[in-house]
């Protein structure tokens, strides 16, 4: 078996693909421009190789056996990779590249500029094909097995080193509460703000345990009192309107109801925080990858204008 795999052809892969795709042969040739002549001789050679089960045939077309759908999908995974190479070889025109972009981000950028984001990208690559997602728990392996073309991530997530990062904004921080707030209006000294209840926006697997803002509390020998910890900004939104809570966080928190206003730091209490686009160190060559660099600094230089996305 193994020297036979040694030997296969390439095209058979395509040509097994496009059988299990159609279940039909006279299809299948159309759709790779081949002879139906060629795609018998290809079906024999599959067979000769892993088995006469492969297809069952059908009174109008083939059935694919088990064994056939899942090297299809090993098909797909053995030759993505190699379009990937042939296309970072050859001249990349943003304007009729027609493939898949897969971009992850963390979830608050797509929950407040998510829009903004898909417009800019699809104005930059018309013909393309994209995936938005949130960052989750399997992100970065995905982003290490090549699944994911370029992340959107806070600074202080720990990369490895198998992964490119960049900068592509700061910002300073601020205390987001209600605009007619009790405290904040009258001051921001810090033996005033320490007493607030703390709404703590979290992102799973960056800043769950602990926030920016309680790092400051326990610094002074205080404990935060945390009344809500959320990755809702709906809800982060509701219990600041709604109550004297505060949030560690940026122009973009405060600017999502007209009820709320971004208030100064202590100025023992100012802080930066960083987003930071990567990808694949593999690929920094790539001209998709580079493209899309340019696009996404563009994007956040104009989004920015010195404000903050919320952070927690």
């Amino acid at each position: 078996m193994k020297n036979k795999l040694r030997d296969l052809d390439l095209n058979l892969m395509k040509l097994l693909k496009a059988v299990v795709e159609t279940k039909n042969t006279h299809l299948a040739a159309e759709q790779l421009k081949i002879s139906q002549t060629s795609v018998s001789r290809g079906l024999a050679k599959l067979r000769e190789t892993f088995g006469d089960q492969l297809f069952l045939r059908k009174a109008h077309g083939v059935e694919p056996s088990e064994l056939a759908e899942k090297l299809a999908e090993a098909a797909d995974e053995m030759l993505n990779p190699i379009a990937k190479v042939m296309e970072s070889y050859y001249q990349f025109d943003p304007k009729t590249f027609d493939g898949k972009v897969s971009i992850v981000a963390y979830a608050y950028l797509l929950d407040i500029a998510g829009a903004e984001l898909l417009k800019t990208l699809q104005l930059a690559l018309p013909n393309a094909k994209f995936e938005l997602d949130h960052w989750q728990s399997h992100s970065l392996v995905d982003i290490l097995d090549g699944k994911i073309d370029y992340a959107i991530q806070l600074g202080q997530f720990p990369f490895p080193q198998g992964v490119y990062t960049h900068l592509l904004d700061e910002h300073c921080l601020g205390i987001v509460a209600r605009k007619d707030h009790p405290v904040l209006c009258q001051s921001n000294d810090w033996e005033e703000i320490y007493q607030l209840p703390v709404v703590q926006l979290y992102l799973a697997g960056i800043n769950y345990n602990k926030s920016a803002l309680e790092e400051f509390y326990s610094a002074r020998g205080k404990q935060a009192n945390v009344i809500l910890k959320t990755h809702s900004l709906k809800a982060a939104v509701y219990q600041l309107i709604s109550s004297d809570s505060i949030c560690f966080s940026g122009h973009y928190m405060s600017d999502l109801d007209d009820r709320l206003q971004l208030f100064t730091l202590p100025a023992s209490a100012q802080q930066n925080t960083q987003i930071v686009g990567g990808y694949l160190q593999t690929r920094r060559g790539y001209p998709l990858q580079q493209y899309l660099h340019q696009v996404l600094q563009t994007f956040f230089d104009d989004l920015s204008e010195g404000k903050a996305i919320a952070v927690g």
